[in-house]
């Protein structure tokens, strides 16, 4: 089974819904990392996502491109904030990466207001990101950010710089606190009108750990079995034109992309499709305490 494929906002490329989230590498083995590309090959995922922060993930996809380059949509982030170091820290991951050029670069994880505002600023890092673009080192450049403020932070960044992608959280339990969830609608059908993507992560998060055993190497506890899973990726891909991007652990990979390709094609509105998973969603996470990953007074990882 083959995961459908949308345009990536204006880009001109079209990605699968799922995009594989590069955290789930940071602490792989080289045979692990190519245990991983086979199940995306077998899935169709033609977009990966990683990070300078994210460990070793960098070092691990590096091999994969001298295989499979134009297979994929690569993208990294950077999460330097001043021109300099966002400019060393990108040629860094294009070593990592063993490519002359990415994708997309993003800048990775603007929460803080201070850190938001010496980015964007003169001598920031966006700064050195347009260069970048200008010199063909990257072709486009995003933005990221978690807490209940991004979707309202990323509006505005929007105002500030014409980017081509966003991302942040986009789960059921966060979407029932209505202060987000309207933030979260504002900034989705303003991107659409921009041609904006939007990359949605977090859609298996159940909740924060609360105890001191953690089978997972995520820093939230994730939905784990299957019928929980579909019902939670469901919901996301309900959402008509985001891209979920899926979680740091390979172990979960599996019944991320079997529950996207189990994703029924529809005729029906956004509106309805979103009703209908809502429902499902609900009854299928009511018994699992699932609970928001970030409120007003956790506002950051």
């Amino acid at each position: 089974m083959t995961i459908p494929t949308i345009p990536f906002g204006s880009t001109g490329h079209g990605s699968t819904r799922c995009i594989f989230g590069g955290t789930a590498l940071s602490r792989a083995s080289q045979e692990e990392a190519d245990r991983t590309l086979e199940v995306l090959l077998q899935y169709g995922i033609n977009h990966i996502d990683t990070a300078a922060g994210y460990g070793d993930s960098e070092l691990r996809i590096g091999p994969w491109m001298r295989r499979h380059r134009d297979r994929f949509f690569l993208a990294t982030k950077t999460g330097e904030r001043s021109a300099d170091g966002a400019r060393a820290q990108l040629e860094r991951s294009l070593r990592r990466l063993q490519v002359d050029h990415v994708d997309m670069i993003q800048l990775h994880s603007l929460t803080e207001p201070d850190e938001w505002q010496q980015a964007l600023a003169g001598g920031g890092a966006l700064e050195a990101l347009i260069r970048a673009r200008d010199e063909g080192l990257t072709r486009y450049i995003g933005i990221t950010g978690h807490g209940v403020t991004v979707a309202r932070s990323h509006l505005e960044a929007l105002e500030r710089h014409p980017f081509d992608a966003v991302l942040l959280p986009l789960n059921y339990p966060m979407h029932q606190i209505p202060e987000y969830a309207a933030d979260f609608e504002r900034l989705h059908g303003e991107c659409r009108r921009r041609g904006v993507a939007v990359q949605t992560i977090k859609a298996i998060a159940r909740r924060r750990w609360t105890g001191s055993a953690r089978p997972h190497p995520t820093w939230y506890e994730p939905l784990a079995g299957q019928p929980e899973i579909d019902a939670a990726v469901h919901w996301v891909l309900a959402h008509d034109g985001v891209f979920l991007n899926t979680a740091g652990d390979m172990r979960l990979l599996p019944r991320i992309l079997a529950a996207a390709a189990r994703f029924p094609a529809t005729t029906t509105t956004a509106a309805t499709a979103a009703a209908k998973y809502d429902t499902a969603a609900g009854k299928a996470l009511a018994n699992r305490q699932v609970q928001p990953l970030f409120t007003a007074a956790q506002n950051v990882i």
